[in-house]
Order: C-alpha cells, then sequence, then structure tokens
C-alpha cells in the first residue's frame, strides 16, 4: 500500500519537475518570510516543575524582590597594570559611570554599586563583595525580570554599551551572566559550510558526477531552510533552546543528504537496467523511499520520546529537530524525484573524472573505464563479508568486546553544566568568568539562591543565616534580603567551587538534606535552594533518573517496529542489542574525551568539563533512531536475498556486500557533518558533534560489516523464526517482502550499487 502511494508520488514528480520544485521554492520563501515576520529568537529556559529550584523560583517571584529573574555581571579592572582603584580617582569615576549608565538601560531593575562601596574599605567581604581584596576587580551586577519579559534585544543593548565605553573609559570591561547563557546566538554557521562541503566531496568521490553530488546537496539546503526558519516560528511562541537550531541543523543535514543518498542509488540502478528516468525515479522512491520513511518516522518518534523526562525545554527542542527531520522525509519522496525528473538520463553516467576515479588513475584522465573495477570493489566487499561468515565467533566476540572496551569510561559519567570557564578565550564571557575568579573566588561566577519562608517562626533567618555560612561548601552569605509585604526572604550565598565542579553539586544537595532541616526544624517554616547553579544540577538529576525509562521505551517501540517490519523476533533482538553497543561505545568516548582530556586538544577543548545534563538523553533518542537507518537498510537487502534465494548464508554475503558501498559512503557523510561541529565553540555543540560522529561511525563500521553479518552466521534461519501465532495477529509492515510490487514488469534482477 505504502510502496504504490510512493510509487505514484515519486512517478509524478519526476514527470512534473519544476512544478515541484516550484512549489518547494515558493514554501521555502513563505517559511523564511514567516521567521522575518513573527519568528523569536532562541532562549534557555532551564527549569521543570516539581523541581526544588523551581519551587525557589516561586517563592523569589512572589517575593516580588526580582532575584528570581536573569542576571548579568559587567567585570571590569584598570586598563593600567600600575594602577588600583584605591589610588587612581579617574578608574573610580570611570567605574561610577559605568554603573549609572548599565542602570539605564532598558528592564533593568538594579545594579550593585562597587564604586559606593570602595569608601566601606576593608577586605572584598566587607565591601559587599564587589571589588576585590586588593581593589584591582570589581563587579557590577545587574538584576532583569524573570526570562519571559526579556528577549535577545535586552543582550544586544547590554553588548552595545560594553562596546562604546571600552573605547570611552580607562577600563577592561568583560561581561557574562544568566543573560548571555539565555539569548546568545548559537555557533554553528561556519560548521553547516564546512559539514556541506565535505558532504559534496564525499558524494562526488561515491558517484563519480558532479551532477549526482549536487542532488542530494541541494535537496537537503531545501529542507533546512524551510526546517530552520520554522523552528524560528516556533521560537516565536514558545521558548526553543539555543541548542536547537545547531543540532537541527546537524541532524538535518545528515539524514537528508543520506536519505537523498539512498534514493538516488536506487535511481541509477533503475537507469542501469535501461528504464525512463522518470519511471526509475518513481521506482526508486517505492523502493528506497519506504526505509526511508520508515528510518525517518522512527527518528521522529525516539526524539519526540523525550517528552517522558518532563523538562519543557527538552520537549521543545526535541520538538523543533523533529520538524526538520520530518521536512527532510517529505523532501527525500517529492523533490528529490523532481530533481532526478528534471536531470533526465545523466545521472545514469559518470562524467570523465568521475570515470577515472572509479577506475583508479585519476592521473591520466584520457584512459577508457576498467571494466573489472566495480566487479573487483564488490568482489572485495564479498570477500569481506564471506570471510567474516566464515569465522564468526572470533569477530563476534572480538567486536563485542571492543565495543564493551570503549563503553567502559561510562561508569564514571558525570552530569552537569560546563560553565562560562569551558569557553575559548576569545570570548568575553570566559574572560569575565576568570576575571571574576582570580578577584573573588571560583564560587562567586555560580552563586545560589535560598529563598525561605519563615511563616510562624521569626527566628528561623537568624539560624538559617548562621547555619548556611556554617558549612565547608559555602565562602560567604549576602545580606539577607526581606519583602516585607510577603515575610519571604531571600538570600544569596557563594559557594567555595566553581559552577561545574562536582563539590558545588554535592554543597547543594547537602544544603537540601541537611542544612536547611536543621535550620529550620519541624516548624511550619521552609526553604528551598535556587539559583542558575541548582537549577542546571536539578535538571541533570531529573534527567538522569528519567533516562532508564526512556530507554526502555525506545527499545521496546524499536523492537516492535522491526518485528512488524521484518516479521522476526531475533532479528530486531540482535539490531536493539547491537544499537546499544554502539551508543554506549560514543557515550564511553565522550567521556575520555571531555571529563578525561583525552585529545580534547584536537576539538578546541581548553578544560575537561562534565558532560552536559541532557546531552545522553538527547543522543539516545538521536542516534537509535539513526543507526535504525542503517539497519533498515541493511537487513531490507538482506531479506529480499533471503526470500530470493532461501539460502540465509547467500543472503547475508549478497545482502550486506551489496548495501556496503552505499552505507559506508552516507555513514562518512554523516561522520563528516558532525565532525565539523565537534570544533565549535560551544563545549554542548562540541558534545553533540562528536557524540553522533563516532556512534555513526561505529555503527556503520564495526556494526554493520562485522557484528552484523557474524550474529546473523550464526543465528542461520532462527534469523527469521517468528511464531505462527504472531505472524497471524502482525499487520503488514512498511518495510519487508514486498519490495517486488515495486519492479518493472519483466525487469531483470536488481544489480547492486557495488556490481557496477
Amino acid at each position: 500500500m505504502l510502496s504504490k502511494a510512493l510509487l505514484r508520488l515519486g512517478a509524478s514528480a519526476a514527470r512534473h519537475p519544476w512544478r515541484v520544485i516550484a512549489a518547494w521554492l515558493i514554501a521555502a520563501t513563505l517559511a523564511v518570510l514567516a521567521a522575518i515576520a513573527v519568528g523569536g529568537r532562541t532562549a534557555d529556559s532551564m527549569t521543570a516543575p516539581g523541581l526544588d529550584s523551581q519551587r525557589a523560583a516561586q517563592l523569589i517571584e512572589r517575593a516580588g524582590t526580582g532575584q528570581g529573574g536573569m542576571t548579568a555581571q559587567v567585570v571590569v579592572t584598570p586598563l593600567d597594570d600600575g594602577a588600583t582603584f584605591f589610588d587612581h580617582g579617574g578608574a573610580r569615576t570611570a567605574l561610577t559611570r559605568l554603573q549609572t549608565e548599565v542602570q539605564r538601560l532598558p528592564h533593568v531593575l538594579g545594579t550593585s554599586d562597587p564604586a559606593g562601596a570602595l569608601g566601606a574599605g576593608g577586605d572584598s567581604t566587607v565591601r559587599g563583595g564587589l571589588v576585590s581584596a586588593d581593589g584591582r576587580i570589581a563587579v557590577v551586577r545587574v538584576q532583569y525580570p524573570d526570562q519571559s519579559r526579556l528577549s535577545a534585544e535586552d543582550l544586544d543593548a547590554l553588548v552595545d554599551l560594553g562596546d562604546r565605553l571600552r573605547s570611552e573609559l580607562p577600563l577592561r570591561i568583560e561581561m557574562g551572566g544568566s543573560l548571555f547563557y539565555a539569548f546568545s546566538d548559537p555557533d554553528g554557521g561556519a560548521s553547516e559550510l564546512i559539514g556541506l562541503l565535505a558532504a559534496a566531496t564525499i558524494l562526488f568521490l561515491a558517484f563519480g558526477s558532479f551532477v549526482a553530488a549536487a542532488l542530494p546537496i541541494g535537496m537537503a539546503v531545501f529542507g533546512l531552510t524551510v526546517g530552520v526558519a520554522t523552528m524560528t516560528v516556533l521560537a516565536g511562541v514558545t521558548d526553543v533552546p539555543t541548542f536547537a537550531p545547531v543540532l537541527g541543523s546537524m541532524v538535518g543535514l545528515g539524514v537528508g543528504i543520506d536519505y537523498a543518498l539512498f534514493v538516488l542509488a536506487r535511481h541509477r540502478e533503475y537507469l542501469a537496467l535501461g528504464l525512463d528516468p522518470r519511471e526509475a525515479a518513481g521506482r526508486a522512491v517505492a523502493t528506497a523511499g519506504r526505509p526511508v520513511v520508515f528510518a525517518g518516522g522512527t527518528v521522529v518518534v525516539s526524539i519526540l520520546g523525550l517528552a517522558v523526562a518532563n523538562v519543557p525545554f527538552m520537549t521543545v527542542g526535541g520538538l523543533a529537530v523533529s520538524i526538520v527531520v520530518l521536512i527532510m522525509v517529505v523532501a527525500s519522496v517529492t523533490l528529490l524525484p523532481a530533481f532526478l525528473g528534471a536531470a533526465g538520463p545523466r545521472l545514469g553516467r559518470a562524467g570523465r573524472i568521475g570515470r577515472a576515479l572509479r577506475a583508479g588513475r585519476s592521473g591520466r584522465l584520457g584512459r577508457r573505464r576498467d571494466p573489472a573495477a566495480g566487479a573487483a570493489r564488490a568482489t572485495g566487499w564479498r570477500r569481506w563479508i564471506g570471510h567474516v561468515g566464515r569465522h564468526p565467533v572470533p569477530y563476534a566476540v572480538g567486536a563485542a568486546g571492543l565495543l564493551l572496551t570503549a563503553t567502559l569510561p561510562v561508569l564514571g559519567l558525570r552530569v552537569g553544566l560546563p560553565d562560562d570557564g569551558s569557553l575559548p578565550h576569545s570570548r568575553t564571557e570566559r574572560r569575565a568568568y576568570d576575571l571574576v575568579a582570580e578577584g573573588f573566588g571560583p564560587g562567586t561566577n555560580g552563586p545560589l539562591v535560598i529563598a525561605a519562608d519563615p511563616t510562624g517562626d521569626p527566628g528561623v533567618l537568624d539560624r538559617l543565616v548562621a547555619t548556611v555560612a556554617a558549612d565547608p561548601g559555602i565562602a560567604s552569605v549576602a545580606p539577607t534580603h526581606i519583602d516585607r509585604a510577603t515575610g519571604i526572604a531571600t538570600l544569596v550565598v557563594f559557594p567555595t567551587t566553581s559552577p561545574q565542579d562536582k563539590a558545588t553539586a554535592d554543597t547543594i544537595a547537602r544544603l537540601r538534606s541537611e542544612v536547611l532541616p536543621t535550620a529550620i526544624g519541624p516548624g511550619p517554616a521552609r526553604a528551598h535552594v535556587g539559583g542558575a547553579a541548582a537549577s542546571l544540577s536539578d535538571v541533570g538529576q531529573r534527567t538522569s533518573q528519567r533516562l532508564p525509562v526512556f530507554v526502555a521505551a525506545v527499545l521496546a517501540m524499536s523492537f516492535l517496529l522491526l518485528m512488524l517490519a521484518f516479521r522476526s523476533v531475533l532479528v530486531p533482538l540482535k539490531a536493539v542489542l547491537l544499537n546499544l553497543l554502539s551508543i554506549g561505545a560514543s557515550y564511553g568516548i565522550m567521556v575520555a574525551v571531555f571529563q578525561w582530556g583525552w585529545g580534547g586538544a584536537l576539538i578546541g577543548l581548553e578544560a575537561t568539563v562534565p558532560i552536559v545534563s541532557f546531552i545522553p538523553m538527547f543522543l539516545f533518542a538521536i542516534l537509535f533512531g539513526l543507526s535504525m537507518d542503517y539497519e533498515v537498510f541493511l537487513l531490507s537487502r538482506v531479506r529480499e536475498e533471503y526470500l530470493r534465494t532461501g539460502d540465509n548464508r547467500t543472503a547475508i554475503v549478497e545482502g550486506v556486500s551489496g548495501t556496503a558501498r552505499i552505507i559506508t559512503s552516507a555513514a562518512l557523510i554523516m561522520v563528516a557533518v558532525f565532525l565539523s561541529f565537534a570544533v565549535a565553540e560551544d563545549p554542548s555543540t562540541k558534545m553533540f558533534g562528536l557524540g553522533l560522529a563516532t556512534a555513526i561511525f561505529i555503527d556503520a563500521t564495526v556494526v554493520r560489516m562485522v557484528l552484523v553479518p557474524a550474529t546473523m552466521t550464526l543465528l542461520g534461519r532462527t534469523n527469521w523464526w517468528l511464531p505462527k501465532w504472531l505472524d497471524r495477529m502482525l499487520p503488514h509492515g512498511p518495510v519487508g517482502s514486498d519490495d517486488a510490487d515495486a519492479e518493472p514488469t519483466g525487469a531483470a534482477p536488481r544489480p547492486r550499487l557495488a556490481d557496477r
């Protein structure tokens, strides 16, 4: 049923290519115009219902103190290295002007006054923690309302002010704070271009034709334009996290080019049989398009499953990325066949350079292609798969042992959020972070806000301050602020350790489990720990707690879908276990690189950092969906061969070798696209890029070319075992044995790509 619908859709698009291309141009134009007219900018809101930090934020909001809103800090030091604020009147005057102009910015509720604190004398604690003990560093803390009342324009106004004052005042001015984290533009533009260039090179080498290489790229660019514009429109109605456009571009480019590659490869097979280009395009969509729809749907459903974490920004981020993937699937079965129809028979042959590359004689373009070259390549893959099939036990044990060894670092995985100290020194946030840590201690970069409602116990605040200050993880406590109307008190405390340090998370946990209960006692008063560091710690704990439930749900869904697709119990079970191995190995490599620092310099990582709390869950959703792509494409071909020959060993050798070249080309494209993002500035982007690239590389090499043929050989005919009672209950899936209905009448058996 699906095959026939896709056949009609693909054939229609190929017969009327310019209508379809025009429709996509109109859709892209409308999407971009809508993004300009009603779109918003991405913003991060690291909160979730039911968390202690969220309860603290609600108390602070009730009190109306403003301390639950966004913050920024302007960190300054004299340009003259021989001067201090105490003995240089010009620097103090400049500081006063800076604080005054920051106070005048839109939506600023208030600022600290380090120039006024200078007159207090004494050490940094006496001066409210606004001027360092040596008088060399001062901080203007800026308080904004909550994020819902702000926009990226507020960040732009602060940054523009800093740029202007740097040229007018004798001060070095650096900036940071949660306002930057929430509204900074994600990096990724250069990475997208690098990824596209790498993908184009690989496609040209795979097909030996500029036209064939250009079509998947063109389709991906169209789809990405519509997808990112749609994401921008979504940001106009809800908070879309800043990582969503980067992740959407990363995944969208990868799957878009991959899906186009599979359809294009099948299209060229049909052209080789002598079919008309339009009919070839329709049949390519009917056959390769079914796995595309199936695999793309799996990716979308897996990512949407992030809602189980009950963390709103993850749910919205997953929705945004899913939209991009869905658009790529639609483009693969509509826009791509239109391109194929417009290209005509040119896709069935390679150019001179392509012929030379395929023949292995790129330095001598004038020679004719060696007819045995394609057969040699096919024989090479068959020899390898046949070799693995003759020695399945050592290869299965060896490959599984290798992946399990790579997974071992996961035992030391620590979630958190890299602070500004992990950014490159070229960023003002990093320079501000270093100045604050130098002048006041690392914990000053991640203050905690304790919100207390002393109802029924007026003496609780004194006990609270004394008990919190005595904790070994607390460096200092700012004066308590009490709202007269509600009686709610807010207490800003500074840990002794940096926001991303594990000791800070331990301090937060100890405050909640020991310190606050001791100070409050059994009375009606209550207190909660909030602030950015506490919120991020809470989100990390929640995602870690929900990860097993999410993993179990995705595994169960994948098992059922594969069982429907391939009418087997053991094939989907094996697929689930092998996918877990490749994902586990990628997690282990991430821990080794980011937490242990192994090879971090190669991707520009300047300091070890914890794994971003939400990335393991996101990666699992995306990687499981992407690995299912290769599983579906490979097993579809193996099942075709099994149904044709009835011989399991022959089906494995022919099916795996017949898809090996296209899968390795697709994997190389994905790895190139993802690695281009691993060199971005932001550590979170690096983690996404490296995690996705390593998992896809492992999946397409160790898993698909070693473990799959080895384990399927060991299982023999039981690969396709399905109890009769279960077979009667299951409906027929979208991928499986009905490829024949898409074949041209009287056509010879399809050649494999590696055969040519």
